[in-house]
């Protein structure tokens, strides 16, 4: 069961949704994700409109919002997630990238292992220091020779 915010979340992607981008493509499905055909600008849109009516979300709230819309294996909801982080990158501790290694674990799709990569993954990693970066970037150094597809596409872009 979603929290009000997921739910918010999900319940615009799919009222924000076209079935003609939905079969652009030829498929309603993505590497196994459903899709919603959701525009990228109605996805960021809706994150930001979602931000607004929970403004009491800490940085607990805003990474277990992240695994509740990752959950679902839709792909819109997944992009969802990846926007709420990229807003909140300066929350971020070297304690998410265990969060967000299972997120790439499973991304399915570089349309989001590399927003995710670039965008969330990099800029977290540049501002750590001492023994919480050297901790991140063993786990990076491991991405990179790890047999899943998202992890290693993740280390060779960082």
């Amino acid at each position: 069961m979603d929290s009000d915010a997921a739910a918010f979340i999900d319940r615009t992607l799919r009222a924000e949704a076209s079935e003609w981008r939905t079969w652009a493509d030829g498929d309603a499905s993505v590497g196994g994700l459903r899709v919603y055909g959701t525009s990228i600008g109605a996805i960021r849109g809706t994150v930001r409109d979602a931000l607004r009516r929970h403004r009491d979300l800490e940085h607990d709230d805003i990474t277990a919002l992240a695994s509740e819309l990752w959950a679902v294996p839709v792909f819109e909801r997944r992009l969802a997630a990846v926007v709420l982080l990229q807003g909140q990158v300066d929350t971020l501790t070297g304690n998410d990238l265990t969060r967000i290694e299972g997120f790439l674990r499973d991304a399915r799709v570089p349309d989001l292992v590399k927003p995710l990569t670039l965008d969330v993954v990099r800029p977290l990693l540049a501002r750590l220091t001492g023994p919480e970066a050297e901790r991140a970037r063993r786990i990076v150094n491991r991405w990179a020779t790890s047999g899943t597809d998202g992890l290693h596409a993740a280390a060779a872009l960082l």
